[in-house]
């Protein structure tokens, strides 16, 4: 595997942990959770809804120099296996677009972990916003 493609998937993994709750260590052992709100290529990160900050502060934005550890705290939403039941659906017509986080289904429907984004308004949109509810509702099922 090359550098490039390494440095870029280690960046994919970065962006797919924005909007989730983290934990933080910094160099000097303080640990954050909250959630995060951006992070950069220095793993320079903004966090909201933070525990273990300052009382009252409502972000923290650690420099990138300072963070010995970031966990994610929650599962990411699979869009595998969502790709996976929406291909026993239609055979052959679902491409999953891990660089933009989406499945798009018959070149015009595009799903994201928030559901049917894109092109629901035919009929065929309505199945797979059918299959994108089950699959959710398993899913948060199976996180209790």
């Amino acid at each position: 595997m090359s550098a490039a493609i390494g440095n870029r998937r280690f960046s994919e993994e970065l962006l797919g942990m924005v909007g989730r709750r983290v934990s933080v260590t910094t160099g000097d052992g303080r640990q954050y959770e909250g959630d995060l709100l951006g992070i950069d290529d220095r793993l320079n990160l903004a966090m909201g809804s933070v525990i273990g900050a300052h009382e009252g502060s409502l972000k923290v934005v650690l420099n990138g120099a300072f963070v010995k550890e970031i966990l994610l705290l929650e599962k990411p939403f699979d869009l595998k296996a969502l790709n996976d039941r929406l291909g026993r659906a239609f055979p052959g017509m679902t491409r999953l677009r891990e660089d933009i986080g989406a499945i798009i289904v018959m070149d015009t429907i595009k799903v994201t972990e928030k559901g049917v984004v894109e092109g629901g308004d035919r009929l065929s949109a309505t199945r797979v916003k059918q299959i994108y509810d089950e699959f959710a509702r398993e899913t948060a099922a199976s996180k209790k």
